[in-house]
C-alpha cells in the first residue's frame, strides 16, 4: 500500500514514517500544500493523510483542489483543530475521514486500511471502467480480477487514465506521471509507452484513443 503523507512537522513526519514503513507500507512524505498536490497527482496513492495547517496552501484548500480536479483518493485528515465545526468543513470538503491530534498509531493504521479496503471494493471509488479495476493494496490492475501484466511505465498511465475514463488526459500530464522526476525526458516518451499499452491491451474490451493536440482517453468497446 502507498501512503502520501502531507505533514509540515518533522518530528511527526519521522514517526509516522517508521509506524508505517514497519507495517509494510511505502510512504511519501511532503511538508507544504502546493508540492503535495504535485505529489498527489504524480505518485496515484492508495490513501492521503492530509494535515490542515500547511504552509502555503492549507489542507483544506489542498483537498478542495484535489477534489476539483477528480483526484478521488481517499483522504483522512489529520489535525489538532478538533471542534465539530472543523470536522464537518473536512468532511464537506471532500474529506472520507478526520483524527485528532494525539491520535493512537493502531488506530490511526486500522483507518487507513479500512479506507484502502473501501476504495478497493467494487461499486467504491477505486478507479474501475469496462472490465478494469484498480486494486487499491497493490495498485495492479485487473482485468476480470486478474493482475495485468504491465511495465511500471505501462501501470503508470494505465492508471492516469483509469483515474478519468472517457475524458482526455493531457500528454504533458502523462509525462508527469509516468515519469515523475525525470526532467531530462522527452514528450515523446509518452508515445512509446502509450504504444506498448496499446497492445497490452488487446483482447481487453477498452480501447486505448490518441487525440491529438489533447491527450489520450480510455473508450470502452461497444
Amino acid at each position: 500500500m502507498k501512503l502520501l503523507l502531507v505533514e509540515d512537522n518533522p518530528a511527526l513526519q519521522t514517526t509516522l514514517q517508521r509506524s508505517f514503513e514497519r507495517r509494510g507500507m511505502q510512504v511519501l512524505l511532503c511538508g507544504d500544500g502546493a508540492r503535495a498536490l504535485a505529489r498527489w497527482r504524480a505518485s496515484v496513492p492508495d490513501v492521503v493523510l492530509l494535515d490542515l495547517s500547511l504552509p502555503g496552501l492549507d489542507g483544506l484548500q489542498v483537498l478542495a483542489q484535489a477534489r476539483h480536479e477528480g483526484l478521488r483518493t481517499p483522504v483522512l485528515v489529520l489535525t489538532a483543530r478538533a471542534t465539530v465545526g472543523d470536522r464537518i468543513l473536512g468532511l464537506n470538503t471532500g474529506a472520507d475521514d478526520y483524527l485528532a491530534k494525539p491520535f493512537d498509531l493502531d488506530e490511526l493504521e486500522a483507518r487507513v486500511r479500512a479506507l484502502a479496503r473501501r476504495a478497493g471494493a467494487p461499486g467504491s471509488g477505486a478507479p474501475a471502467f469496462a472490465g478494469l479495476q484498480l486494486d487499491a493494496e497493490s495498485g495492479a490492475v485487473l482485468c476480470d480480477g486478474r493482475p495485468m501484466e504491465l511495465s511500471q511505465r505501462e501501470a503508470a498511465m494505465l492508471r492516469a487514465l483509469l483515474a478519468r475514463p472517457g475524458q482526455a488526459v493531457a500528454k504533458e500530464r502523462l509525462l508527469e506521471l509516468v515519469f515523475p522526476g525525470d526532467d531530462a525526458v522527452q514528450p515523446e516518451a509518452v508515445e512509446v509507452v502509450a504504444y506498448r499499452l496499446r497492445r497490452k491491451l488487446v483482447g481487453v474490451p477498452v480501447q486505448l484513443i490518441t487525440l491529438r493536440g489533447l491527450g489520450y482517453l480510455l473508450k470502452a468497446q461497444a
